[in-house]
């Protein structure tokens, strides 16, 4: 009986909301609207063709803790910011024509961090949590198991090659994510010396900061992670009164300073703030160190646009500096803080940086050439974040659900198996009838209780275009990804297929292999004989 009056409560409830927002729009009642569309895509997929030319340029955009859940979502919030109902906005990451999906576990663990994904996606080789640059071998915090196990990444082997290489980020430099790209440490928070023991010390190990200025020439580097740069005490030119925005070297070094002295004879920019940023010509700019932010940057929603430049304008600047080389370049552009708003259970805080995230992918496009760019769109891991309930089309995705828990209460469409929004008051939920769920402050519930929320395990997506964009397909490891992409570009270990000779045509001509040019001349030999023997 209980059972029958909470479904009628249901029904009243659902009948007491606006039809408007049952509404679908009149053409989605037609069937031939969905034929057509249907028949649309059918044809856009059949016109696809494998681009096979030498990838010149490599973009590699990634969105830390961007599981699918949080694509399908920041693809619904970014139509409602347009005012549409935004489950049918295509964001432009949507566009890409390849699509596989990637398996994220570490040697060690089911569910991986943003070290053990990061030495996996850039260096090729899986490894155990919260190590960097190291393979299986190094140990979560044991100095001495680096030695002899360090593994090099893609943005060195570009390098090598004589690409110019970046990095952009929405976090701190040196965090786990760009860390991957050139550092080589048993631990992902050995940010600077005085983060690290005095036994890491002893024997010889650097800390990651240390790593970013020595191991890789590195032409662009932008995010944030000032105070691990210098001495301990140093006052930070925003933060001035901020005790814990001051340098925290104690070596008492300056790694800014050492690194403008090591680009002698370059034109080679260090700057702090949007309006000195702005002011950089990438025309005349061979180096660029941009470090907005002692520590990580502002969230997205958070940002003052006078002091710091969206990822938008920073992932452009970094395009427009690298791509004067005529050898090609790689960019790794993160989109960091999504994985922080959800450790904090704060949805909208990593929504609105995966919408960013995805502004940047969009304006890349708009800079380069498919023709010989390689974009891939790819997450490190996901987050025990879910899309839930039965929310009607164009229901706001971060408001509530029409209907209620077993507790009478609502509940939010968006929610975490675990986190800081575990609540339970009297042997009861919080009532959020009256609660702005859209805040950026608020904190979905959760189902475990947690300081901080944690990653999921779940496969993540991998989306590509431009020069063998079809080798990211079907559901691959992790470290796959770095192998792919240097095989396309023709760096690292494997150029077997590369070009080899100056009378070799492979690569160079695209989708015309040698074996056509075979083909037709022999087509033609054949023209010929049938015609001297007709006449």
């Amino acid at each position: 009986m209980a059972s029958y009056r909470y479904c009628v409560l249901c029904l009243c409830l659902l009948a007491s909301l606006p039809a408007a927002k049952t509404a679908a729009p009149v053409e989605e009642e037609d069937p031939a609207f969905w034929r057509k569309q249907a028949q649309q895509t059918l044809r856009s997929a059949l016109s696809l063709r494998h681009n096979t030319n030498v990838a010149k340029n490599i973009i590699l955009f990634l969105g830390d803790g961007m599981g699918v859940t949080t694509i399908t979502a920041a693809r619904i919030l970014k139509g409602q910011l347009q005012n549409k109902t935004g489950e049918e906005t295509v964001m432009a990451m949507d566009t890409f024509p390849y699509v596989g999906l990637a398996k994220t576990y570490s040697v060690d663990f089911q569910i991986a961090d943003s070290s053990s994904t990061g030495t996996a996606y850039l260096c090729g080789v899986k490894s155990n949590l919260n190590t960097v640059g190291l393979s299986a071998a190094g140990r979560n915090g044991i100095c001495r198991s680096e030695k002899g196990n360090e593994v090099t990444s893609i943005l060195k082997w570009a390098k090598d090659a004589g690409k110019s290489v970046g990095i952009v980020t929405t976090t701190r430099v040196q965090h786990a994510t760009p860390a991957s790209a050139y550092a080589h440490s048993a631990y992902r928070k050995w940010y600077s010396d005085s983060d690290m023991p005095a036994i890491a010390k002893q024997q010889g190990c650097k800390d990651i900061a240390h790593q970013l200025v020595y191991n890789t020439d590195i032409d662009v580097i932008i995010g944030g992670g000032r105070k691990y740069m210098t001495p301990q005490g140093t006052k930070d030119p925003e933060y001035p009164s901020d005790l814990k925005a001051r340098g925290k070297r104690g070596d008492g070094r300056d790694l800014i300073s050492e690194w403008q002295k090591s680009k002698a004879g370059k034109v080679a920019h260090y700057v702090w703030n949007k309006s000195d940023f702005d002011a950089v010509n990438p025309n005349t700019t061979d180096y660029l160190m941009a470090l907005f932010e002692p520590g990580d940057l502002r969230f997205e929603m958070e940002r003052d646009p006078a002091m710091d430049p969206s990822i938008v304008e920073t992932m452009e600047k970094a395009i427009q500096i690298l791509q004067k080389n005529p050898k090609g370049f790689f960019l790794l552009v993160e989109g960091g803080r999504i994985d922080q708003g959800h450790h904090a259970a704060r949805a909208a805080m990593a929504l609105h940086e995966t919408v960013a995230l995805d502004m940047a992918v969009s304006r890349a496009l708009e800079l380069v050439s498919d023709d010989d760019t390689l974009t891939l769109v790819t997450g490190d891991h996901s987050h025990s974040f879910n899309f839930n309930g039965y929310p009607f089309r164009g229901s706001p995705i971060l408001g509530k659900s029409p209907l209620f828990g077993d507790d009478f209460l609502p509940y939010t469409t968006l929610m975490y198996g675990n986190g800081p929004g575990y609540k339970i008051m009297n042997n009861k939920r919080p009532d959020i009838r009256g609660v702005d769920t859209a805040s950026k402050d608020y904190v979905q519930q959760s189902a475990v209780p947690t300081d901080t929320e944690t990653h999921g395990g779940e496969d993540v997506a991998m989306m590509a275009r431009g020069p063998m964009a079809h080798l990211f397909h079907g559901i691959q490891e992790q470290n796959y990804i770095a192998h792919a992409l240097a095989y396309a570009a023709c760096i690292g270990e494997n150029q077997d297929h590369c070009l080899t000779s100056a009378t070799s045509t492979k690569h160079v001509t695209g989708n015309a292999a040698p074996s056509i040019y075979i083909h037709l001349i022999v087509q033609l030999f054949l023209g010929l004989l049938l015609t001297a023997y007709l006449h």
